[in-house]
């Protein structure tokens, strides 16, 4: 069976917690989304530790990391991906394959931009990095960040809610019973905690940065051709195929899997996902 550590890492005083397994001579980098922590990747990481070494460190704010008041740190994705950066300097990754989901790709991104040489591939499931890969559910978060009012802003706390964060596990997916009420349990548990509502919506509002560096991002891919592997669900809510498709624009190698799921895609294909990624990173 595999052997998973969940270990925590001092980044400069702030905690990130990770899951770690596999063999460190492969180093893949793991980075979960809205609303979730590592615990997302709990089916995938035993399904790739006997090639890969897998590191699924949970977010600044999200999961069992630090969730600093709002005074004390930003809540900005700036600021998240700064953080990753010198988590993986702390742990020593010095090159490693990105698989980025949701926030994750906003915050991978980033570090390509920063560290282009570290890069290895990237793996991107519902990794968004095109306008046209932005349905209309983002609208009431676009207002947001056309008018950030106290009343577009509580329009918002509807997201949040355990009703919302489990319809955003189970839309899209053929049977419900295949999805494990376990994660947007765990996830409605965190989003409980004193001020977690406050850091998401503030999160909302930053979330305009990340598609003013799409240009940017779009550059990256252009000028440094990473291996690039699109394994996405097809039924997401948010982010459209039409998103997925867009990255062969600017890297017309990539490969592009659809799976028939929604947005947690690795809650009903986790093998599907493994076996698409064993292919894709084989030597």
């Amino acid at each position: 069976m595999t052997q998973i550590r969940y270990r925590q890492a001092d980044v400069d005083g702030f905690k990130i917690f990770y899951r770690e397994a596999g063999s460190p001579r492969a180093p893949k980098l793991l980075l979960h989304g809205f609303p979730s922590s590592g615990h997302m990747f709990r089916d995938l990481i035993p399904l790739l530790a006997d090639r890969f070494h897998v590191v699924a460190p949970d977010l600044p704010g999200f999961g069992q990391s630090d969730m600093p008041d709002r005074a004390a740190f930003r809540y900005s994705f700036d600021g998240i991906a700064q953080v990753i950066d010198r988590f993986t300097e702390v742990i020593g990754l010095n090159r490693y394959a990105v698989y980025v989901f949701d926030y994750g790709a906003p915050t991978g991104f980033r570090l390509a931009l920063r560290h282009p040489e570290r890069i290895a591939a990237i793996i991107s499931q519902n990794g968004n990095a095109y306008v046209e890969g932005l349905s209309d559910g983002w609208n009431p978060i676009q207002a947001y960040w056309q008018d950030p009012s106290a009343a577009n802003r509580e329009a918002l706390r509807a997201i949040l809610t355990p009703e919302t964060t489990r319809w955003q596990y189970v839309h899209g997916v053929a049977d419900e019973s295949l999805v494990s009420p376990d994660g947007y349990t765990l996830d409605s548990h965190y989003m409980a905690r004193p001020g977690a509502d406050d850091v998401q919506l503030d999160l909302f509002l930053d979330y305009a940065s990340n598609v003013a560096l799409y240009p940017e991002f779009q550059a990256y891919f252009r000028t440094h051709r990473p291996l690039f592997l699109a394994v996405w669900g097809q039924n997401d809510p948010f982010f459209l195929p039409p998103g997925a498709e867009a990255f062969r624009r600017d890297l017309p190698e990539a490969e592009i899997r659809f799976f028939d799921t929604g947005h947690f895609a690795l809650e009903t294909h986790a093998r599907e996902i493994a076996d698409a990624i064993r292919v894709f990173l084989a030597p």
